[in-house]
């Protein structure tokens, strides 16, 4: 695993009701075993921008992507896509693990691709848990005399996370059309604070109107 992400940090920031876990039965054979079913199961990750992919009822079974969408006949899909399963939901894309590399890959059906997202799921966890955090703790003052200062100070929070994932996984920021780019593009707007969140109440009071995520 890239990142070092472990329960007991995620609690601390989040609570345990906002945690989210795949259980083990949830996933195929195949991918069961892997490393990346493993962190998912035992640590999960916080609800909010990401989301993670609930079982089917019938099956107990996570849906692969063949479930979802026909990702083998994308342009440049890789081999036996349609078997991995799909792990969650992050903008417009499902999120499918290979269990042979352990990446985590973005399926978007509207552009019909199939990108490298994550070297492994740690990575994952790792950028939700910070995006999810800044959410959650970043503040405006409701001043407008510093709101431009404070914006600065916002996307240097957002660059500090793509710069340091980047350190260790250049996948999630490798250009500026990667899903993670434009979550991060939108939270530097002072979009996606949480309707209850210490940003959202104070950027309504910097700006006279609210922003809210198209995930929420």
């Amino acid at each position: 695993m890239l990142f070092d992400v472990t329960r007991s940090e995620l609690t601390d920031i989040f609570g345990e009701d906002r945690l989210a876990t795949l259980p083990a039965t949830a996933f195929p054979p195949c991918a069961a075993a892997t490393e990346g079913a493993r962190l998912l199961q035992t640590v999960g990750a916080p609800t909010g921008t990401l989301l993670l992919r609930g079982s089917d009822e019938d099956s107990g079974r996570l849906p692969l992507v063949q479930d979802v969408v026909d990702a083998e006949d994308f342009a440049d899909a890789p081999q036996g896509v349609g078997e991995w399963p799909v792990i969650g939901w992050l903008l417009n894309a499902h999120l499918a693990l290979d269990p042979g590399s352990g990446k985590v890959h973005a399926v978007d059906a509207d552009e019909e691709t199939v990108r490298e997202l994550h070297a492994d799921v740690s990575s994952l966890v790792q950028v939700t848990l910070r995006f999810q955090r800044l959410l959650e703790e970043f503040t405006f003052s409701g001043d407008d005399s510093d709101e431009e200062a404070e914006f600065e100070r916002l996307d240097r929070e957002v660059e500090r996370v793509r710069q340091e994932t980047s350190s260790l996984d250049p996948l999630p920021f490798q250009d500026d059309e990667t899903v993670w780019s434009v979550v991060g593009d939108e939270i530097a707007a002072g979009q996606r604070f949480r309707g209850d969140s210490p940003g959202a109440g104070s950027r309504t009071a910097a700006t006279g109107a609210p922003t809210r995520s198209r995930t929420e």
